[in-house]
């Protein structure tokens, strides 16, 4: 059996509170992941041409008020 596999053996075997608790610490988990690569991708000025795009569609006025 695989380390995935036991997983999900085992998650699937929890009852209702310990899933819950689960599940709150998988999603916290989850951002926290998604936040440090937000930074490092930002860090690199990989989401740059990103910026720019939106920039230029503002100065040309491709937007509009929220």
């Amino acid at each position: 059996m695989t380390k995935l596999e036991q997983i999900e053996k085992s998650v699937t075997e929890l009852d209702k509170h310990e899933f819950e608790a689960f599940s709150a610490w998988f999603e916290a988990l989850q951002a926290e992941r998604w936040d440090r690569q937000m930074e490092t991708d930002a860090a690199s000025g990989k989401l740059d041409h990103f910026a720019e795009e939106a920039l230029a569609d503002f100065r040309a006025g491709k937007t509009r008020p929220l």
